[in-house]
């Protein structure tokens, strides 16, 4: 029986895939988490064969809690779950220690498949479209300026860049106003950029928000 963990910020979304799970006689849903801190805290009592992450987890983000659950179960399988598509996250997932990666748009039949291959083939998961990034991740001698960013920069450069205000991005990510411009400021600096506008335009060409 393969023992599934969901973390999820969405209640809503921790159902639906429980749903999809309970169909499936040889996996099993052994527990559940809100946030990074739950996440931590309940994983002692009980190590799952898999833990399913989604990658805007409210506090701590996604990308920063891999790091966080590896250095203390280095050997915990971790697939990512997010609302972005692979361009935007998926590479820096895997670089993360990320197992796989899946958009929430993707079918049932994806998330099983990625359960399977990752637990019992103990192989990491890449679908078509991460596969497509992998194959641009080659030529690293014109890697885009974004790349340069860390997890939590490039997080942040994309909400801004999307129009969300100083203070919205500080609650989603419940940190200070304060750190939110530092970081902001951090960001124009390494891209060479001087306006949240001309971060727009960037992140538009470069296909990185909608």
């Amino acid at each position: 029986m393969i023992s599934v963990f969901i973390a999820d910020s969405h209640p809503l979304m921790r159902e639906g895939i429980k749903k999809v799970l309970q169909n499936q006689l040889d996996i099993q849903v052994t527990g559940e988490a809100k946030d990074g801190h739950e996440v931590l805290y309940l994983l002692e009592n009980y190590l799952p064969d898999i833990l399913i992450l989604e990658i805007s987890m409210s506090g701590k983000s996604g990308l920063d809690l891999i790091e966080d659950i590896l250095n203390i179960y280095p050997d915990l399988p971790i697939l990512m779950l997010s609302i972005h598509p692979a361009e935007r996250f998926a590479i820096r997932s895997l670089k993360a220690g990320a197992w796989g990666y899946l958009c929430k748009t993707s079918t049932t039949d994806h998330l099983i498949t990625a359960i399977r291959k990752i637990v019992v083939e103990r192989r990491k998961y890449i679908s078509t479209e991460v596969a497509e990034q992998l194959a641009l991740q080659i030529d690293h001698e014109n890697r885009p300026p974004h790349e340069s960013l860390s997890n939590r920069e490039y997080e942040i450069m994309c909400l801004i860049a999307a129009g969300y205000s100083v203070q919205h991005v500080a609650r989603k990510l419940s940190l200070s106003f304060h750190t939110i411009h530092s970081y902001r400021s951090r960001i124009k600096e390494k891209m060479n950029l001087s306006t949240n506008i001309e971060m727009a335009h960037y992140a538009i060409e470069n296909q990185l928000i909608n």
